[in-house]
C-alpha cells in the first residue's frame, strides 16, 4: 500500500497591492524555486503559505478551488497569471503516462471539485453563502484573501453609498466578476473611468484590517 505524505502545502505569490497574482502547490522548498513560467516576488513577504500539512491529493484539490475562486488573466476570469486550472505537476518529479492517466481518472467528472459548478443565480447565492464568513477555508487571512470575509462600501457617481458585508456579497449583487472587483476595483484610491461602474469607487470598510 502506497505511503500517504501529508508534507504538502498550497501557497500565493502577492502582488504590492496583497493581490495574489499565482497560486501553486509544492512540498519541500518549492514554494521559492524559480519557476518557468511566473517569476516569484523579490520580497518574501508577498510568498505565503495558504494550506500545510496537506496529502498531495488534498493539495491538488486546494489548489484548484484557489485558482477557481480568483480567475485567471488568460481566460478572462480573473486575477491569477495561472495558465492552468491546477491539479498538474507533481512538486517536481516526471509523470510517467501511467501516472497521467491514474491523474486524469482520478479528477474526472464527479471526482472533480468543478463538476457541476452552479451557474443559476439561485445556485451561485447558495454557494456563496455556503463558503461565506468562517465557513470559508480564507476567513481570518489578511490582504486579498479576505476578500470573502470583509465588508465594502460601493459609492455610486451621485454619492449614495451602498454597503455590503462582503466582496462576495457585493459581486453577487452588483453583477461584477469576482476577480475585477478583488483585484481591480478594490485597488486603494481606484475610481473606475469606463463601463458599466465609470467614476464608482469600492472600498473596503476597515483598509487597516486588510491591507
Amino acid at each position: 500500500m502506497t505511503k500517504q505524505h501529508n508534507d504538502y502545502y498550497t501557497y500565493a505569490y502577492l502582488r504590492e497591492d496583497k493581490t495574489p497574482y499565482y497560486i501553486g502547490k509544492g512540498r519541500g522548498r518549492r514554494i521559492y524555486r524559480k519557476n518557468r513560467t511566473i517569476n516569484a516576488p523579490t520580497d518574501k513577504s508577498r510568498i505565503i503559505f495558504l494550506k500545510k500539512n496537506l496529502t498531495e491529493a488534498e493539495a491538488f484539490k486546494h489548489e484548484i478551488y484557489m485558482i477557481f475562486v480568483f480567475g485567471r488573466k488568460d481566460l478572462g476570469t480573473g486575477i491569477l497569471r495561472n495558465r492552468t486550472n491546477g491539479g498538474d505537476g507533481c512538486s517536481g518529479a516526471v509523470h510517467t503516462e501511467a501516472r497521467k492517466k491514474a491523474h486524469s481518472e482520478r479528477m474526472s467528472g464527479e471526482k472533480n471539485p468543478q463538476f457541476g459548478v452552479p451557474h443559476t443565480e439561485a445556485q451561485k447565492k447558495a454557494n456563496s453563502e455556503r463558503n461565506s464568513g468562517e465557513k470559508n477555508p480564507q476567513y481570518g487571512r489578511t490582504g486579498a484573501l479576505c476578500f470573502n470575509s470583509k465588508a465594502i462600501t460601493a459609492i455610486q457617481p451621485d454619492g449614495t453609498q451602498r454597503h455590503f458585508v462582503s466582496g462576495t456579497e457585493a459581486a453577487r449583487e452588483l453583477g461584477i466578476n469576482n476577480g475585477n472587483l478583488s483585484g481591480r476595483y478594490l485597488k486603494p484610491g481606484y475610481v473606475s473611468t469606463r463601463g458599466k461602474w465609470k467614476d464608482w469607487q469600492f472600498i473596503y470598510e476597515n483598509p487597516a484590517g486588510v491591507l
